[in-house]
């Protein structure tokens, strides 16, 4: 297989367009008032789909090019542009259409494992990057594509798209303001249902028109031992980092970005488990995770079983099933998925309502790439970082735990009462799915200790070996960018 490195692509882009390899203030001039940026998207059989239709809105983008290891996915949506009249080359391998320079920037939302390789090669090559969230699968990869950015000039957006929405920003400036007083707690939710993905007795076969050598890409070379390659990927650690980093990432966010903290916590725990069926995957479908900052906490709870047996419906205990809630001295602030943001006292009564539907989050990407201002990003890839990072850390506190009792749990945390309440109310869930504690008891995660400034945990080698991986041949991210 053909391997490129930063070399090859400088060498092969400058050669096709001037504009790779200048400064970006040249870069900035090159392009023309009325000249559109030039995109291609990587990976669209779920989230880039709306990549596609959010870049066909925005006036000064022209979608140029689509790369897709599944050639069944590259042939349909390739055939539904046409429809619209827009025509664009076609990829399997990014690293050929990275080649290509007649593409200003990539737009990619690739399964979770690929996010920061397709990031940093790009910002290699001289593109600019809307990347989804989470920017990367593990810590250590997210801090190198931030290295990345600012090294190669990039304008990199992360795709933590909440960020853009004129009243969610209104409320974060008007707390921070401190119209509530301090606050206490950012409390993120995600009750999300998230059923069975069964479960297979082998290795599956590959579903015909996938290159699985790239799929996986700088994954660990495993068999699909789960019956859907597309999708359940989320719920293997191999690939994926379970709901905390598929739909909680974007509440994981908005609870940080409320708090106002720039860092990774100092001390995080997990408590959960996979419960309620025996499938395939290995995150936790039900979870807590407490990220302690010392004078506030950000308490993180995972929710993919119903509220009772046999249902559907959500359970809905703190006004949001989806969404956020921040705890002040002098109030709360609760963010509800699709229901507005309010601002209550202590006795429940509304003071502020913030209203203002979301912005463009690609009309905001190309916005900063023709100022070359990564100041213009709503959600640059600093911010991205931090907030997967701390998903990434609250898994990796689970993965190094042990079962325990109810008893030892409850012991554990008794000296909080935020956490006792999260605990008191997750067991509550689970009785009412009929899960039975006893036979299967929740993980007990490891309390860790981690120094922001290194990203790197005190004194605990085992959890600093799962702030990366170990990359294929080809595949690699390497410690010098």
């Amino acid at each position: 297989m053909n391997h490129l490195n930063r070399r090859t692509f400088l060498k092969t882009s400058a050669i096709a367009s001037a504009s790779v390899g200048l400064s970006a203030h040249s870069w900035g001039q090159v392009k023309g008032a009325n000249e559109q940026i030039r995109v291609a998207v990587v990976g669209f059989n779920g989230r880039g789909k709306s990549h596609i239709s959010g870049l066909l809105q925005v006036k000064d983008a022209r979608i140029v090019a689509l790369c897709d290891v599944d050639e069944k996915v590259l042939a349909r949506e390739t055939a539904g542009l046409k429809t619209k009249d827009v025509n664009v080359k076609t990829y399997r391998d990014v690293r050929k259409l990275l080649e290509s320079g007649e593409i200003d920037a990539i737009s990619t939302a690739t399964p979770n494992h690929w996010h920061s390789l397709i990031t940093l090669w790009a910002c290699q090559a001289g593109k600019d990057v809307y990347v989804e969230k989470p920017i990367s699968h593990n810590v250590w990869e997210g801090r190198k594509v931030v290295e990345a950015a600012r090294k190669y000039k990039r304008i990199v957006q992360s795709g933590t798209q909440s960020r853009s929405i004129p009243a969610l920003q209104e409320a974060v400036a008007w707390v921070h303001a401190g119209n509530l007083g301090k606050v206490k707690l950012a409390r993120g939710l995600c009750y999300k249902r998230r059923a069975s993905i069964g479960k297979v007795s082998g290795p599956q076969p590959i579903p015909a028109g996938i290159d699985y050598d790239m799929w996986i890409g700088p994954a660990d070379m495993e068999p699909l031992m789960r019956q859907r390659l597309h999708y359940d990927w989320h719920w293997v650690f191999n690939t994926g980092n379970g709901d905390l980093g598929n739909q909680g990432i974007h509440q994981m966010d908005i609870a940080r970005w409320f708090l106002g903290e720039q860092a990774l916590s100092p001390r995080v725990f997990s408590v959960g488990g996979r419960l309620g069926y025996v499938d395939d995957g290995n995150t936790p479908n039900t979870q807590f995770i407490h990220h302690d900052y010392g004078h506030a906490s950000l308490i993180f709870e995972v929710r993919g079983l119903p509220s009772a047996a046999g249902g559907n419906k959500m359970d809905n205990i703190l006004g949001a099933s989806v969404g956020v809630v921040i705890y002040c001295e002098n109030g709360k602030v609760v963010m509800g998925k699709g229901s507005g943001i309010e601002a209550l006292d202590h006795d429940d009564k509304v003071i502020k309502k913030f209203i203002g539907a979301g912005k463009n989050h690609h009309e905001n990407f190309v916005k900063a790439i023709r100022s070359r201002k990564s100041s213009d990003l709503t959600a640059d890839i600093l911010e991205g970082h931090i907030s997967s990072a701390l998903c990434h850390t609250g898994n990796i506190s689970h993965r190094l735990g042990r079962p325990a009792s109810t008893g030892e749990i409850r012991e554990k945390i008794s000296g909080n009462k935020d956490l006792a309440d999260a605990y008191g109310r997750m067991t509550e869930h689970l009785a009412a799915n009929q899960v039975d504690l006893s036979g299967k008891p929740l993980i007990l995660g490891e309390a860790l200790v981690m120094n922001p400034k290194t990203e790197r945990f005190t004194n605990n080698e085992k959890a600093n070996a799962l702030l990366t991986r170990a990359y294929r041949p080809g595949y690699m991210i390497t410690e010098k960018i």
